[in-house]
């Protein structure tokens, strides 16, 4: 039987493409598309349960944004609230105490790291490897070799995202040995599929 983990990743795998959405109106518009993936990036907790049984009826698969959801804390109740109750495919966050909970919730867990500087990057890595998120995002987007160095290594499939205006940053990130891109901008979210 196929884990959540290797279903995702195989229905991932054929658009390479993940929407940020970050308000309504992109939420609207992100449902007019046929990208599989989003990360819901807005709301607080009195709506966000509409949001995450909206893209699961459409079979889409919805990452919450823990620290963008607000009332909903990233503590241990936080995060048994959200597998329990919001039921996502899974979540996102920058905080490796947050993974830790959700992987024991049996949530998919993103790991966004900040490339600010070669600290960042190294504590980023470390922490990474101890956790094992399901996969990492790389903020910004925009540096190829950065994704090139992490990915020798990790062996944790790297999601990129971050100041995308063009779709050729979006492919070089993919050459680079990114598995996908989040985009924030919905002109951005068709298949990368067909352009590798």
């Amino acid at each position: 039987m196929i884990s959540e983990q290797e279903f995702f990743f195989r229905r991932l795998e054929e658009d390479r493409v993940i929407a940020a959405i970050k308000s309504p109106k992109t939420f609207d518009q992100f449902l007019h598309t046929n990208i599989q993936s989003a990360f819901l990036m807005f709301g607080n907790i009195t709506v966000i349960k509409k949001y995450v049984d909206l893209l699961k009826q459409e079979g889409r698969f919805v990452f919450i944004h823990i620290e963008k959801i607000s009332g909903i804390s990233n503590d241990k109740e936080g995060v048994r609230f959200i597998s329990h109750y919001l039921n996502p495919t899974g979540i996102i966050t920058t905080k490796s105490s947050v993974v830790k909970m959700a992987k024991q919730e049996n949530l998919l867990t993103i790991q966004r790291l900040f490339l600010v500087d070669s600290d960042a990057v190294n504590h980023g890595l470390e922490g990474a490897q101890e956790i094992q998120p399901d996969a990492l995002e790389v903020m910004p987007g925009l540096m190829p070799d950065m994704i090139k160095k992490i990915n020798s290594h990790s062996n944790i499939p790297i999601i990129t995202g971050g100041l995308f205006d063009r779709r050729s940053q979006m492919r070089d990130a993919l050459e680079a040995g990114a598995f996908a891109v989040s985009a924030g901008n919905p002109k951005l979210w068709k298949s990368l599929v067909a352009i590798q």
